[in-house]
């Protein structure tokens, strides 16, 4: 099994960078992925970057594209979401998930782990 545990949500302005964390611990293998989702009260988690932990491979949102960049410590088994000019409607609680595979990162069903969340505040 896999844990994950992300750091680094906060309040912030529009504008504003913002940089989390999600610190990866258990059993893991060679081939395999990990994804920043987001979700507000009352929407579906939506997609927001993924990377592939032996290439490292990133993939984005088109929503976030240009904003955000998603990168990994190997080392650390660490993965970091930087992201750049938030806006308000990024507002959410941003879940970090570990997937077997390094296909088809964008969908939420093929995750198996997931973090605890971090809330990500911006404010106008």
């Amino acid at each position: 099994q896999v844990q994950l545990v992300e750091s680094g949500g906060g309040l912030v302005q529009a504008g504003g960078p913002l940089r989390l964390s999600c610190a990866t611990s258990g059993r893991t293998f060679s081939r395999y992925a990990m994804g920043w989702f987001r979700q507000v009260k009352g929407k579906e988690r939506e997609f927001v970057a993924a990377i592939t932990w032996s290439r490292g491979s990133t993939y984005y949102a088109d929503r976030v594209k240009g904003r955000f960049t998603m990168s990994r410590d190997n080392a650390k088994n660490t993965v970091y979401l930087q992201m750049n000019s938030l806006k308000p409607e990024d507002t959410a609680v941003y879940y970090c998930g570990y997937k077997s595979g390094d296909i088809t990162v964008q969908y939420e069903e093929e995750y198996d782990y997931w973090g605890q969340g971090t809330q990500v505040t911006i404010s106008s």
